[in-house]
């Protein structure tokens, strides 16, 4: 798992094939979340952000059901309105693959230290960005790295809305 941890978010496309085919590795990319969210909340720990103890538990069921919802959404997209000839994926491909994507996430713990956590912070979340990017042009056998951003641009349209909604029901 350390090993596709590390080649998740050093962005090398055979792990990201590997985590895909792989269909034992679902717990593993929930782990991968898991982890990336307790990060995250640890990091903020010492931010005007952090909701102490409580929060990082909120924190974690929601990064969990996100995950799953932002690979719903992706799938649908990625499957359909912006499919190509060889796309081929299906919502658990997408699942482990953003599932894995978060790996840079498990630095934010870092975010605790006193004057470059906002850094790392900052750092890491554009780095995830990037890594999510590849994870979906890999689950969804794009060619085109461009098109893999443009699904996951509109994808966060109703994703956010989507955990806006759920925020204002819990």
């Amino acid at each position: 798992m350390l090993r596709r941890i590390i080649g998740a978010a050093r962005l090398d496309i055979h792990t990201y094939e590997e985590v895909e085919a792989d269909k034992s590795a679902n717990l593993q990319a929930f782990a991968v979340v898991a982890l990336a969210s307790l990060a995250g909340g640890i990091g903020l720990l010492n931010t005007d952000a952090s909701s102490g103890l409580g929060g990082l538990l909120y924190g974690f069921v929601f990064a969990i059901i996100g995950w799953g919802v932002f690979a719903l959404i992706i799938c649908i997209i990625g499957t359909t309105i912006l499919r190509t000839p060889q796309t081929d994926a299906n919502w658990g491909q997408l699942l482990r693959t953003l599932g894995f994507a978060q790996s840079p996430a498990l630095l934010r713990v870092f975010g605790i230290i006193p004057i470059i956590g906002p850094i790392i912070l900052l750092l890491t979340s554009i780095w995830q960005i990037v890594t999510t990017v590849v994870a979906v042009r890999q689950a969804l056998d794009y060619n085109s790295t461009r098109r893999a951003i443009v699904v996951v641009l509109i994808g966060l349209i109703p994703y956010v809305l989507v955990m806006s909604l759920l925020l204002t029901l819990i």
